[in-house]
């Protein structure tokens, strides 16, 4: 499965400015892109919302070859409930810890060179303190299973990713499509996985053609199809085809066509202006304080 390669996570976020500080001003990261839109995507990429929304690419480089952060704002929403689904997002920058520290942002030392922290809305993210690497520094995402037998079966029997590492001692198994790639670790937390109402969407591509295959497998080994097979537009970028799934514990996976997402992922270079702009005509948060109401929290 060489060909399919590990693209993005998607965070729901009720603070953009905030959001914006930590991955621009404290991990480093760069606005890739950004996009509004005035109602809910088919695909439920914003969540089971209908209104206007936002998504905003970050990441340390071109998602041709970066895996980055998918951020997503739904405009009325101020908060979201965490659950243990999503266990963490690793990545290696000693920079990213000078700029938390100058910047008094918290981190947490869990082990040598190793520091844990919070996006805002509470997301984990775990900062390892070495030099930053020439290639894309963000080395794996964690999710939590309440089966590690049984998921690891689905993700690499069913999906085609290669078991790379495992850890009795942590519960753990890592896997991947290439060593070059973001790699997702599968953790047992010992019970139910809860997802509460911030549960994200890891993304893949693989060749447009695998599409099709990939949503007759699913149907025939009886897995749950969020989405069937699909088309999403955006306005004067590439369509692409979409295939959303979810795991046993329910994690939605999203596999999209590589050749038209390698269209519509293009870096923008006014992406940074666009966030700018759109966080600076949104005036919900003074509209709530002058009726002296809050936003909904989800």
């Amino acid at each position: 499965m060489a060909l399919r390669r590990a693209l993005h996570f998607v965070f729901k976020v009720g603070d953009r400015a905030k959001t914006a500080t930590f991955y621009r001003e404290v991990l480093g990261m760069k606005i890739l892109r950004h996009e509004e839109f005035e109602e809910g995507c088919k695909a439920t990429c914003n969540g089971p919302y209908d209104g206007k929304w936002s998504k905003t690419m970050v990441g340390f480089g071109p998602e041709d070859d970066h895996f980055v952060a998918e951020l997503t704002y739904n405009y009325g929403v101020g908060e979201y409930h965490l659950g243990n689904d999503f266990l963490g997002l690793t990545l290696q920058s000693s920079q990213a810890v000078s700029n938390a520290k100058r910047l008094g942002w918290p981190l947490t030392q869990v082990e040598e060179a190793l520091y844990l922290t919070q996006a805002p809305g509470g997301y984990p993210f775990y900062i390892v303190d070495k030099e930053q690497p020439p290639h894309d520094p963000v080395t794996k995402v964690s999710l939590g299973v309440s089966d590690l037998q049984r998921s690891t079966h689905y993700w690499a029997t069913l999906l085609g990713l290669n078991v790379m590492d495992k850890s009795e001692e942590k519960n753990t198994v890592l896997l991947g499509f290439s060593d070059s790639q973001c790699k997702l670790e599968l953790r047992d937390v010992g019970g139910k996985v809860d997802h509460g109402t911030a549960f994200g969407r890891i993304a893949f591509s693989c060749p447009r053609e695998q599409l099709p295959d990939i949503e007759a497998l699913m149907k025939k080994e009886k897995q749950n199809i969020l989405t069937p097979l699909v088309s999403l537009d955006t306005p004067g970028k590439a369509t692409v085809e979409v295939v959303i799934l979810a795991d046993p514990d329910g994690h939605e996976i999203c596999f999209v066509g590589d050749e038209a997402f390698r269209q519509l992922s293009a870096v923008d270079p006014k992406g940074n202006e666009l966030l700018d702009k759109a966080m600076e005509e949104d005036k919900s948060d003074e509209w709530f304080a002058k009726h002296n109401k809050q936003k909904a929290a989800a």
